[in-house]
Formats: structure tokens, C-alpha cells, sequence
């Protein structure tokens, strides 16, 4: 029998043909001045946005410089030297500087480059007397492979001409330990006047060597040795207090173990008590309260969760963190200080701290053995590598990114506004919400590499308010970040669309229902790009079971399974989680050094589009045509830089290859973009400079025979490849996916053999 339709669902219809003609000025046989085809006649503007402030109460406080003359390259540990009114601070790649406390000083004083990766730097409580200045810092790689005691605690003097440089010769090594994935080196000398040292587990993913419960070793402990008064045949002493020293076959050094990786500890300079920030595995970053003897529990557990259970246990009971924050909250904690200074009342006895993927500002207050205060005090756009307290007990931070010191300031009192629309329906993003048909001015667009989304199709859309304009390719902060592509600088109020559709059975498009759209919102703050000018905000709406409405999610994220059915699957059918990103996770890819719009750069928007109606043009002449653009294209769009769609078999395969891992990878890995492994793979750079052909992993082996991060000839031992295949523990990406991409895999493994084996 022939099927037929009913005439009203043809008046439909085309009734949204024609209204999605109107509402973004889509026409047949139009072209630009250049008689080349575009997508869109005539620009209509974007006037019913409800879109503005947050669904959350505005932060109590905001950032601003402190030494705004002051700039340092990769500053990794900052601390004020007693005695005087100036601080040390220590660049990534061993330069050390000291400075005044003054917010007009104007260049700081090189006291010594140690020509090493240097992770802390301290001077001693008596500086005035001996001018000693210790620092922890790692051999090079292939000094490295010839000395395994790779991590170093060492102290230097102040040169006996010159008071503010250190004298290289007066290097005494003090203690060596094995470096690793997890270095630490933190160092603060307690007021006990004994030095405390953080070392790591280590290892990669996983605690590999199994140390975390160990205490016949330094790694994956905190350590607790005197340097004035050194024992017999070494350099330091053990205080005849510290809690293993009567232990049998234990290092005698430790004060405490169990610790993946502090990343940066303080005393509380009127209790005494020590507070450390630990990064953790996949899950959970940390908050401890570090007791004499205390067990943290690393790698039978990651904070209060159980990790590896079944693994031998330490010879003390395991200590829960004070607090403790997911990965959808926080990623890369930075401990901070117990708050002792002047300017902030609501702050005194609070331990301030922080986070260098997310770049938030926390503050918790533990009173009588609960945390009776716990708040959010700002969201910035730093990488706070590292707190500093002054002789005052006022605490700056510093980003690790632009190397400039900030400090917090109260917020000023903002005027309400109207309440931030909970439903999608309220956004004015479109004309008709459960028909999915934009409100008139949206305008839709694609990108040639798309992110990798558990088989989720989408569909996007650009809004900008009024008759608003884009700057082309003229945001290139944060630098020097070779390769680092140019960005479009947005109008305030400019918000980006992206609806995620799952065909719920596979290969039938018919079956396909919205899961959820994720919207993200700029704002145009004031001050510069340092300080975060450059605002986005994220958020994600989901869909109803009905199609007709999304509701906003609240800011901690959601996981939902689901029913899909798939003639491959066993039975038919196939399970799939569905992860809804929790708003600091949408930080964690738009980051400052991604230029935040990963989408809407040159390289994924110079690409043809389907307008519909038998419309297809190049995107950016498209909105060179409308006048999106404040100034004239430098080039024509053929002549601009663009990556591949690397399902597309028609392109090359190193394009494809390198493509993908542009649009999946480097928005983590690029200069400063939060991966923590110390390469680049953004298409803008040669193979030969992304720095991972024959490189040493640095997060773990995954039991792979000798493997490096991309071993051409060999996708087997390239850990590239791998950690792209497998999911669970050390998956990458390790948010956003859990799902294998197979095809895009197989690509990469072709990919890979077919690279020239080096010589």
C-alpha cells in the first residue's frame, strides 16, 4: 500500500521551510562581491536575548595585580624571605628572582639560574644571618636516565659581593630521591624551624610502583629533616621526634605518607597546624589537615573513596581529607594558607585555596574537627600555580600562565537583574523550542574537525546581539605559545548554541532525540585579557522526555544511561552513559589559550556549509558578506588556514590524523592549556615540534614494553594511540567521552605506521 502524508504535515512543513528561510536570511543563488556563492542574503539581528549575569549569586571577590610591573616566564613557587621586605620566586626553568614588597617596584633581582626545573624555593628562617636560599629542583631527561635520584633538594648562599644573587659554587646537595610523574618538591620550613619536603609517588597513573603505602621509601610522603644540625656522613639531621624514626626499615625523614602528589602545603602561622592541597587520580582532589605520623591513604584510596582496596595498607590508619571536591568541581588543586592578615575580616582563620585547571578560588573553615564555612570566593581565568603570604599574612596567588602576582579584593555590590532563564524556552534562542527552529538572527554553522561526542549529532548556532561585530583573528594572548592559532574576538553578550542529538537506534535517523543543548555566554568585564576580560560562561540545558522544553542543569553536572539499540550490540542492545558536564568542566576545554570558542576560529569555520534550500557557501565569506566582520578579511577565505573533516577519506591522512588531534586534544594540549603533560598537539605546529616523536610518557607505562607518547612505525607503544583506546582509568580524553571512537582510532593507528621510523 502507498504511503502517503497528510496534507497538514505538508502545510507544516513548509511552513518552517520557509519561516528557517526568513529567520536567518537564507536565499538561493545569492553571492558576494566577489561573485562567489554565500550562505545567507541579508543580515537579520539578533534581538530577543534573555541571556544575561549567572544562575549563581555573584562571587564575593575578584582578582587584581598586585606588582603590576612585575611579569614572570612559568613562575612555579613564591614565598616571602625572612628578615627582610622582599620575596623569592622560582620560573619553571630555574631562574630565581627576588623582589621587593612594593607594589611599584619595577623589575626584579636575579639571584641565580639553576638551569633545572625547579619545583620549590625557600630561605631559611635565619636568612639575615646566613643567607641560605634551598631550592628542590630535576635533572633533565637525559641526565635523568643516567642518575634515577632525578628530584633534588639543594641550598645555595648569597654571594658575599653582592647581597641579592646567589653564588652558584655554594651549591650543597642536601637530598636526592627518585623522580617520576609526581615530583612535588614543595618546601616550607615550619615554625619548629625544621624544613618539610612534599615528593611525590613517583610513578604515573596509578601509583605504578605501588609506594603510596610504603614507608621504607621518600616517595609518596611528606618530610620532615633538620638542616642546621646535619647527622654523621649527610647533610641534614632527623628531629629524634618524627614519627617512624623508632620504625624498622623506615625512612626516618617521613612526617607523614600516602600522598600522591601535594601541590603546595603552609602552616597556619597562629595554630601551627599544616594544611596541604592533593591532587588526585581521575576523581577527587583534596583538602588535608596533615597530622604527625598520618596515613592519607594513597593508592588504597583517592581522598575518602576507595582507589585499589585490595593493596597492602600503611602501618597507621588512613585519614580522611578535611574536604574533598569531584572532578567536575575541581581538577588540579593548589593548597593555599590559613588566612591571618588584615584585609579581609569574613576571611581570618579561613584556609584559602585554589585550583589550576578551573582557576577557582575556595576558602573552608574547620572549627572544633568539622568545617563549619565552606564558599566559592571568585572563578577566575588564571592557572594558579601557587599562595604566598607575606610578613603581614595577606596572600597573593600567581598564574602560572601570564606569570603575573594577584591578590583578592572585594567585589563590587552589583545591580540584580532579571532572574537567568531556567528553561530553554526563556533563553530567546529560538523561535520555536520544540521544533528546534531558531529565533530570527541565529546563525547556523559547522566546523571541519568535530569533537569526538559518543556518536551524538549536533547542531549549532551563533548569536550575536544586535548589530554587533566580530574582530577577526586578533586575540593572540595569552603568549609566547608558538603555534598557538589566533582567536575572534566576540561582541559582549554573544552566546554560542550546541544542541546533542543520539540516534536512540542506531542508523536510524528517525530514532534521534535531543539530549541536551549547551550554551556558552560571553561577557565583557572590564580590565584586560590578564584579569580575565575575556569571560565565558557555560551552561547545559536538558531536554525533556516530551521534546518540547530543556531544563537548566544545576552547576554540579549529570550522569544518565542510555537504552540504545544496535544490531552489533550483544542482545541487540547497548548501555551508554551519558555524561551532562557539570559548568566547571565546560572550563576545562574553553580555556583562555584555546581562545575559548573552540569552534569559531578560522581553522574550523573556513569550511562550506549546507544552508539548506540547496545552499552551500564558505562560512567565513558568509559572514564577511553580512558585515559580521569589523574590518576586511586579510585574505579571501581559500587562502586562510583550515583543518580537514578527518572523516573524510579524500584528504590526506596526516591531515586527517593531525586534524583530529587538534579538535580532541589541543585545547588541553597547547602552551598553558591545562594537559599536564609537557607537549603540543595543535595542527599549527610541524610533527617534529609538538615534542612527543620518541618521548619518555611522563603519567605512566599502562604496562606498555618501553612506550613513548608517539613512536612512529609502532601505535602499539605509542601512548598516543593507546590511552585513546581504552577507557576507564587514564582514558583520553579523560572528560566529555565514554565512548571509543573505533573509526577515528583505526585512523590513527594507519596514521602512525605509516610515519617514517626515525633513525
Amino acid at each position: 500500500m502507498r504511503r502517503t502524508i497528510p496534507l497538514a504535515t505538508v502545510a507544516c512543513l513548509l511552513f518552517f521551510a520557509v519561516a528557517l528561510r526568513l529567520l536567518t536570511g537564507a536565499e538561493s543563488a545569492v553571492k558576494s562581491a566577489d561573485g562567489k556563492p554565500v550562505g545567507i542574503a541579508k543580515r537579520v539581528l539578533w534581538t530577543t536575548s534573555k541571556i544575561k549575569g549567572s544562575p549563581e549569586p555573584p562571587a564575593p571577590y575578584r582578582i587584581a595585580p598586585v606588582f603590576p610591573k612585575l611579569k614572570f616566564f612559568e613562575p612555579l613557587a613564591m614565598s616571602a624571605i625572612p628578615g627582610t621586605n622582599r620575596f623569592v620566586i622560582a620560573e619553571r626553568k630555574g631562574k630565581l628572582f627576588t623582589f621587593e614588597n612594593s607594589q611599584a617596584v619595577e623589575r626584579p633581582d636575579l639571584l641565580l639560574d639553576v638551569k633545572y626545573t625547579v619545583y620549590g624555593v625557600a630561605a631559611h628562617p635565619r636568612f639575615k644571618e646566613n643567607g641560605y636560599i634551598y631550592v628542590t629542583y630535576v635533572l633533565n631527561p637525559a641526565e635523568e636516565v643516567q642518575d634515577p635520584k632525578g628530584s633534588r633538594l639543594v641550598r645555595f648562599q648569597i654571594s658575599k659581593d653582592n647581597p641579592w644573587q646567589l653564588d652558584p659554587a655554594s651549591e650543597l646537595r642536601i637530598l636526592e630521591w627518585p623522580s617520576g610523574g609526581h615530583n612535588a618538591g614543595n618546601i616550607v620550613f615550619g615554625p619548629d624551624g625544621y624544613l618539610y619536603l612534599a615528593c611525590g609517588d613517583g610513578s604515573g597513573i596509578a601509583d605504578e610502583l605501588q609506594t603510596g603505602q610504603k614507608v621504607d621509601d621518600v616517595l609518596a610522603s611528606l618530610l620532615r629533616i633538620d638542616v642546621d644540625h646535619p647527622d654523621a656522613g649527610k647533610n641534614y639531621g632527623i628531629p629524634k621526634d618524627n614519627p617512624f624514626v623508632k620504625t624498622a626499615g623506615a625512612r626516618p625523614e617521613i612526617w607523614a605518607y600516602g600522598l600522591r602528589q601535594v601541590w603546595k602545603f603552609n602552616f597556619d602561622r597562629q595554630t601551627g597546624d599544616l594544611w596541604a592541597g592533593e591532587v588526585g587520580q581521575d576523581l577527587w582532589e583534596s583538602v588535608y589537615k596533615i597530622e604527625k605520623g598520618g596515613n592519607y591513604g594513597w593508592s588504597v584510596t583517592e581522598g575518602s573513596h576507595e582507589f585499589r582496596p585490595e593493596r597492602p595498607k600503611g602501618p597507621t590508619p588512613i585519614l580522611k581529607p578535611i574536604v574533598e571536591h569531584p572532578h567536575s568541581d575541581f581538577r588540579s588543586i593548589t593548597g593555599g594558607f590559613v588566612y591571618r592578615g588584615s584585609k579581609h575580616k569574613d576571611l581570618v582563620g579561613a584556609y584559602v585555596y585554589g585550583d589550576y585547571d578551573t582557576g577557582k578560588v575556595a576558602a573552608l573553615r574547620y572549627e572544633s574537627g568539622k568545617v563549619t564555612f565552606q564558599q566559592e570566593l571568585v572563578d577566575t581565568p588564571l592557572r594558579i600555580i601557587t599562595f604566598c603570604e607575606d610578613h603581614a599574612g595577606e596572600l597573593t596567588l600567581v598564574d602560572f600562565m601570564n606569570g603575573t602576582i594577584y591578590q583578592l579584593v572585594p567585589a563590587p555590590k552589583s545591580e540584580p537583574t532579571a532572574p537567568f532563564p531556567r528553561k530553554l524556552s526563556e533563553t530567546g534562542l529560538f523561535a520555536s523550542t520544540k521544533d528546534h527552529l531558531p529565533a530570527p538572527g541565529l546563525i547556523p554553522y559547522s566546523v571541519n574537525s568535530e569533537l569526538w561526542s559518543d556518536h551524538a549529532i549536533k547542531d549549532r548556532f551563533l548569536a550575536l546581539p544586535g548589530d554587533s561585530k566580530i574582530e577577526f583573528d586578533t586575540v593572540l594572548y595569552p603568549q609566547p605559545s608558538p603555534g598557538a592559532p589566533a582567536g575572534w574576538r566576540f561582541p559582549d553578550g554573544t552566546v554560542t548554541v550546541k544542541t546533542f542529538s543520539m540516534e536512540m537506534e542506531k542508523g536510524n535517523p528517525a530514532s534521534r532525540r535531543r539530549l541536551e543543548t549547551r550554551i556558552m555566554h560571553f561577557e565583557q568585564l572590564e580590565g584586560n585579557e590578564e584579569v580575565g576580560d575575556q569571560v565565558w560562561r557555560g551552561y547545559t540545558y536538558v531536554w525533556n522526555d516530551a521534546q518540547t522544553d530543556a531544563e537548566l542543569l544545576d552547576a554540579k553536572g549529570l550522569d544518565r544511561e542510555l537504552t540504545i539499540r544496535d544490531s552489533a550490540a550483544p542482545g541487540g542492545v547497548r548501555k551508554q552513559t551519558w555524561h551532562f558536564p557539570s559548568r566547571s568542566e565546560c572550563t576545562l576545554c574553553h580555556t583562555m589559550p584555546a581562545k575559548y570558542a573552540l569552534g569559531i576560529n578560522t581553522l574550523q569555520f573556513n569550511k562550506d556549509h549546507d544552508y539548506g534550500n540547496g545552499v552551500v557557501a564558505n562560512q567565513i565569506r558568509t559572514l564577511e558578506h553580512l558585515g559580521i566582520f569589523k574590518e576586511p578579511l586579510p585574505k579571501p577565505p581559500e587562502d586562510l588556514p583550515r583543518v580537514v573533516n578527518y572523516r573524510d577519506e579524500k584528504q590526506s591522512l596526516d591531515q586527517r590524523a593531525r586534524s583530529y588531534l587538534h579538535s580532541n586534544c589541543a585545547h588541553c594540549h597547547i602552551k598553558w592549556g591545562g594537559g599536564n603533560a609537557e607537549f603540543q598537539l595543535i595542527a599549527t605546529l610541524p610533527l617534529e615540534q609538538l615534542g612527543i616523536v620518541g618521548t619518555r610518557p611522563g603519567h605512566g607505562t599502562f604496562d606498555l614494553k618501553d612506550p613513548k607518547d608517539l613512536l612512529p612505525g609502532d601505535p602499539d607503544r605509542s601512548m598516543i594511540y593507546h590511552r585513546m583506546t581504552k577507557l576507564g582509568l587514564g582514558r583520553m580524553p579523560h572528560v566529555a567521552s565514554n565512548v571509543v571512537d573505533d573509526d577515528a582510532a583505526k585512523m590513527l593507528k594507519a596514521w602512525i605506521l605509516g610515519l617514517p621510523k626515525s633513525k
